[in-house]
């Protein structure tokens, strides 16, 4: 998003001004399509009703709590209820609960890093309820809500030292063990930073692991975005990543542990600020720095070709 007071929806040439008062800078839809949520520089998060495809969003709320520009906000899961996270210049994560019918209270402040926070992502819903934070620190926090509603908090250390600008988490997979009679859930993240590369991560014995060596490396300037592909029996794992370089790149494994293969998506000829998956993992939204989005979808032969254009 780079435009001020307007949200702009890729899928139709349809705008609408937000009320911002400042560059918005994320919107975010909510697990029924119902909800749209925006945030901006001008330190507010707005949240909208979304009718039908002919009626503009109906402004519902506007959330004030951060200090600095919000870089982004992300809904969680319903079964958790009405939630809502957002990330800001000032350090902070704010985790945002829905009381009554559009009234909104800060349920939990996180100031666990010491620089701006620039991504946010929720956990698949099977993990609980968890959020990936990356920071200009160069470290990741991981939240997780406790049977006793107490939050645990995890940290990556130097993931990306001169700076974390992305995180993204995988879809619930199994990993079946040895045994084959058993499998458990795999948890893993893609992290993108200002080292221009992209991060896999792994939790494993009670702490998070590079799961990737080296560091995945094809961008020649800052990773914006990495949106990790949901995977619906496609019997592979799929992240997209776009850089401040004008490429996007696609990024495959087929099996745990294999080596990641690469396949450079578009060159965009102009930064790529973010990327995002259609529900079943098949169409990747791509938005870069001149307005425009393009939807791209992968053809059967493993080709990549533009299907929309929108600006």
């Amino acid at each position: 998003m780079g435009t001020t007071g307007e949200v702009r929806d890729a899928g139709k040439e349809q705008v609408m001004e937000s009320g911002h008062q400042d560059v918005v800078h994320d919107v975010s839809v909510d697990y029924y399509g119902k909800r749209l949520a925006s945030c901006s520089s001008d330190r507010l998060i707005k949240v909208f009703a979304i009718s039908s495809e002919d009626v503009l969003p109906n402004s519902l709320a506007t959330l004030a709590g951060h200090e600095g520009p919000v870089w982004q906000v992300a809904w969680a899961h319903p079964k958790f209820g009405s939630i809502l996270a957002s990330c800001s210049y000032d350090r902070k994560v704010i985790i945002w609960r829905e009381g009554a019918e559009n009234e909104w209270h800060q349920d939990q402040v996180f100031q666990e890093h010491e620089s701006s926070v620039n991504s946010i992502s929720w956990s698949p819903h099977e993990f609980g309820l968890g959020l990936a934070c990356g920071s200009s620190d160069g470290t990741i926090s991981v939240l997780t809500l406790k049977p006793d509603g107490s939050w645990e908090k995890a940290k990556i250390q130097q993931a990306h030292p001169v700076g974390v600008t992305s995180v993204s988490w995988a879809s619930a997979s199994s990993l079946e063990t040895s045994i084959g009679a058993d499998s458990r859930l795999l948890q893993r993240l893609a992290s993108g930073g200002c080292d221009n590369t992209v991060k896999v991560w792994k939790f494993e014995n009670n702490s998070w692991k590079l799961d990737c060596f080296p560091p995945l490396s094809k961008h020649v300037d800052w990773v914006r975005d990495v949106g990790w592909a949901p995977n619906f029996g496609l019997g592979r794992s799929t992240i997209a990543s776009a850089s401040q370089d004008g490429t996007v790149v696609i990024w495959t494994q087929k099996n745990d542990g294999d080596q990641w293969q690469s396949l450079t998506l578009n060159d965009f000829k102009t930064p790529v600020w973010r990327v995002s998956w259609s529900l079943t993992g098949n169409i990747l939204a791509v938005s870069d720095s001149s307005s425009k989005v393009t939807l791209w979808k992968e053809e059967v032969d493993g080709d990549w070709v533009q299907i929309s254009n929108a600006q």
